[in-house]
């Protein structure tokens, strides 16, 4: 293992340049030269045909941020077998050769993992760092950890405009089809009402909730300085089972679709049940805040924040997971080892499992929902009592997902 590959594919995420400086880092320290591959598996397809790679020599790895979210090496959502060359494979190991790449460290979610079990079957020496602000791998994924923090600083920022107008506050974040950073990012802000994908959402039963939490603080406040927020991801399914998808934008190159207009959809269901519910309009007179057919109910206002998770600064847990499992991955290949996904450095242990089994999707444990559901927080559904099974441990187990 003389020259090493380094890619980062699929959506950007905070920690990702952690990645790219801790595999450099060790590759040096291994005599190991480290190549930047521009673009993900767009500079792959196309490695036969660029005049020259970066190198990732002390110098240039001095200068990447880590604390800065994004990559420095760029991306792009290719998926490699949907490309319409039937030498799209050739192409690529004869770009390695080209520039004597010996393996590569790539890092992505669960369809950049997909590629890379497609490489390692063509005998292409590989290891994949997981990376998804989704946190939906079976290991925790370089990005997961920044976006719930985003999440909650953006939902408790949005309670002093709430409170001003005393409006309900709707934030839709991503997540696609499991809800961890829905909830982490709400937990966190302390958000009154979570609407989960694995939970599908009961839009009357959020009605009463809010009803009673929002007439609750106004007049405990005087008619004033209240709020209610709703934290909505964004593969939200209703009662009836259904995903609220935009069919107006075309799949990606992994056939997903666009799942974007929760956020609205869930504000245009509760803004008709305010604006038709009697009580609501009498608790309104009550508290003299009634204008008829101006002001006849609390307002709901959706907001999107979207990249903005992605973006910015990246958290301290991120950066140090990324340096590990870049300079992880590294020491994997120097060993022989290839088709397979780093997920955790502790002490000299460098764990790692198939890559097959890491991008299996990981959704949110209904069971834990209910420990919320004691504390007040509405998830959509009847709340369920949280029934805990007590287990004594002879020793601390680390836990990071």
């Amino acid at each position: 293992m003389r020259n090493i590959g380094l890619l980062t594919s699929g959506g950007d995420a905070p920690g990702l340049n952690a990645v790219l400086s801790g595999a450099a880092g060790m590759a040096a320290a291994r005599g190991v030269r480290a190549w930047i591959i521009p673009n993900g598996y767009a500079g792959l397809y196309n490695l036969e045909r660029l005049p020259r790679l970066i190198e990732l020599d002390p110098g240039r790895r001095d200068a990447i941020d880590c604390m800065t979210a994004g990559s420095a090496a760029g991306h792009s959502r290719i998926k490699i077998a949907a490309i319409p060359d039937e030498r799209r494979y050739e192409r690529i190991v004869a770009g390695l050769r080209r520039f004597s790449i010996d393996g590569l460290v790539i890092a992505g979610g669960d369809d950049t993992g997909s590629v890379v079990i497609d490489l390692a079957d063509r005998g292409i020496a590989v290891v994949h760092a997981p990376k998804t602000i989704d946190l939906d791998l079976q290991t925790y994924s370089v990005g997961g950890d920044t976006a719930a923090n985003r999440i909650a600083c953006i939902v408790d920022d949005l309670k002093s405009t709430g409170r001003s107008h005393n409006r309900v506050m709707i934030t839709e974040v991503f997540g696609r089809y499991a809800g961890h950073v829905a909830l982490r990012g709400g937990i966190a802000a302390g958000a009154d009402c979570i609407l989960l994908p694995e939970i599908p959402v009961d839009l009357d039963i959020v009605h009463e909730h809010l009803k009673r939490r929002l007439l609750g603080r106004l007049r405990a406040a005087g008619g004033f300085a209240a709020t209610y927020t709703v934290v909505v991801a964004e593969g939200m399914k209703t009662v009836d089972g259904e995903t609220v998808i935009d069919d107006s934008i075309a799949a990606d190159a992994f056939g997903h679709r666009k799942l974007s207009g929760v956020g609205r959809y869930v504000r245009d269901q509760l803004q008709s049940r305010l604006d038709g519910d009697l009580e609501v309009r009498q608790a309104m007179r009550e508290l003299g805040m009634y204008v008829p057919n101006l002001y006849e109910a609390p307002e709901a206002r959706e907001v999107v924040p979207a990249h903005v998770v992605r973006a910015g600064a990246t958290s301290v847990f991120d950066v140090n997971y990324g340096k590990q499992i870049g300079a992880g991955a590294v020491l994997l290949l120097v060993a022989g080892v290839s088709g397979v996904t780093v997920s955790w450095v502790d002490g000299r242990t460098v764990s790692y499992l198939p890559t097959r089994t890491a991008i299996e999707q990981r959704y949110v444990d209904p069971a834990i929902v209910g420990l919320y559901e004691e504390m007040g927080v509405c998830f959509g559904r009847r709340p369920e009592r949280y029934a805990p099974e007590l287990r004594k441990l002879d020793r601390p187990e680390p836990r990071y997902l």
